[in-house]
């Protein structure tokens, strides 16, 4: 038996402009956001979640995923431009949860950064292929903004959650042109 047995875990999946998301959260703090978040990819992330914390995650019912809606709603209307909620770090470790750490820190809203710039934040210049490896590890997608990593000559790089997902976050955050249709 792990240290979060005793913890409570809860989830939800909540609309939002790219689709449902999947929110899970500990007493620590938010755990978890899982995009496209139906069917297959939600048992997927619900597996994870019992297989990491050794406890069935219970559909939302103790408001610890109140604050974290009310944020993601705030972000998605353009009301909330920085995410100030306890996030618990436990699906990430080592260079990942570092590198994540200083993105969620160092690049605001509206903005961007390169793998190779984020890799030399955190002292390893070297280390631009393994930054675009944390940003396809985020448990946080969306608070931890890892659609704010683009590639130095200007492209958009990949997303775990699909490069429209990126494009339509990036537009909200007025990087890119809204799409006209």
């Amino acid at each position: 038996m792990n240290n979060y047995a005793q913890s409570p875990l809860e989830w939800t999946v909540v609309g939002s402009d790219i689709g449902p998301l999947m929110l899970a959260a500990t007493g620590q703090g938010l755990v978890s956001v899982v995009f496209h978040a139906e069917g297959p990819v939600r048992e997927k992330a619900l597996e994870r979640l019992r297989s990491r914390f050794g406890t069935e995650p219970a559909e939302s019912a103790s408001g610890l995923l109140a604050g974290p809606i009310r944020a993601l709603r705030a972000y998605f209307a353009g009301e909330l431009r920085e995410f100030a909620l306890p996030l618990d770090w436990s699906l990430s470790g080592g260079f990942n949860r570092q590198v994540l750490r200083e993105l969620a820190a160092g690049v605001p809203y509206g903005a961007v950064v390169g793998y190779g710039e984020l890799a030399r934040r955190v002292g390893r210049p070297e280390a631009a292929q393994a930054v675009g490896v944390a940003m396809g590890s985020n448990p946080l997608p969306v608070v931890v903004p890892c659609h704010r990593v683009v590639e130095s000559d200007g492209g958009i790089g990949g997303f775990g959650g699909g490069l429209e997902t990126k494009r339509r976050l990036l537009a909200l955050e007025g990087v890119l042109p809204a799409p006209l249709f």
